[in-house]
C-alpha cells in the first residue's frame, strides 16, 4: 500500500534521509523508530506530500504522490506531532471544514461527527472554540478529523503526545482495530513500549538510513537480544 523507492532528502549539505526503500502492506501497522534527528518526521512529510524528495519516489496504492498529489492525498489521513488548528473555529466547525475538504456530504459529516465525537469524548465540547481546548482535547479533535473520510492509509507522528491514559488506551485499541479492518498505519514514536504492543513490523532509522526492519521477534533474534526492544534500539543506535 505504501511503496518507497530510493528516497533521499537533502537540506543543503544535511542529508536527512538517505536512499530509503521500504514497502508497507495493506492492513499493516508499521512503527518507525529512531533517535531525535534521525529523519522520521522528514520521511513522513515526504510520504504525505508535504515535502518533495531530493531523489526517489513514493506511491500510495498505485498513485505516485508527486505526480498526482490530489488523488493520493484523498487516500490518506495525517496526525502530525504539532498539529495546526484554527483557534477561532468551534470543534464542530473544524470537523465540518475537514469533511468539506474531502468532498463529503453534509449528511455524512453530521453522522460521522456524532459517532466520532462520542468516541473521543467531544460531544460536550461541540460548540467550544478550539482556542479554549486543552492540548489533550485538541489531540482528540485531530484524531476525530483524521478518521473522518475513512482513509486507506494513516500517517501519525508521535501518536500519544499530550494524551491522558484513557485516551492512550482508546487510540491504541482504535489503531489496532483499524489495521485489522484493512487500514494501513505508518506511525513514528519515541515510546518503544508502544511499538512492542501494537506493531506488526518495526523499522529503525538512524542518520537518515534504515538500519533495521522486521517483526519484534525478528529484531530481537537478529540483534542477539532476548530481552526487549529498548535493548535492541540502544544497541543499534549507540554512537
Amino acid at each position: 500500500m505504501i511503496d518507497i523507492q530510493n528516497l533521499s532528502k537533502n537540506f543543503g549539505n544535511v542529508k536527512a534521509v538517505r536512499n530509503l526503500s521500504l514497502q508497507v502492506a495493506r492492513g499493516e501497522l508499521f512503527c518507525f523508530l529512531g533517535p531525535n534527528g534521525a529523519g522520521k518526521t522528514t520521511t513522513i512529510k515526504i510520504l504525505t506530500g508535504l515535502l518533495k524528495p531530493s531523489t526517489g519516489s513514493v506511491r500510495i496504492g498505485s498513485i505516485d504522490i508527486q505526480s498526482d498529489p490530489v488523488t493520493a492525498k484523498k487516500m490518506i489521513g495525517y496526525v502530525p506531532d504539532m498539529p495546526f488548528l484554527y483557534d477561532r473555529l468551534t470543534t464542530t466547525e473544524f470537523f465540518e471544514f475537514t469533511g468539506d475538504l474531502y468532498g463529503l456530504s453534509r449528511e455524512t459529516i453530521a453522522e460521522k461527527l456524532e459517532e466520532s465525537f462520542a468516541l473521543f469524548g467531544l460531544l460536550e465540547s461541540r460548540n467550544v472554540l478550539i482556542k479554549e481546548l486543552s492540548h489533550g482535547m485538541r489531540q482528540r479533535l485531530i484524531y476525530s478529523a483524521a478518521f473522518l473520510h475513512d482513509p486507506q492509509v494513516l500517517f501519525i507522528d508521535e501518536p500519544m503526545v499530550g494524551l491522558d491514559p484513557y485516551t492512550i488506551r482508546l487510540v491504541k485499541d482504535l489503531l489496532i482495530g483499524k489495521a485489522r479492518s484493512g487500514m494501513t498505519i505508518f506511525l513514528s514514536t519515541h515510546i518503544l513500549a508502544l511499538a512492542e504492543d501494537i506493531a506488526d513490523r518495526i523499522g529503525i532509522i538512524d542518520d537518515g538510513r534504515l538500519i533495521a526492519l522486521g517483526t519484534l521477534q525478528e529484531l530481537l533474534e537478529k540483534s542477539g537480544s532476548r530481552e526487549n526492544l529498548e535493548n535492541v534500539f540502544l544497541k543499534l543506535t549507540a554512537k
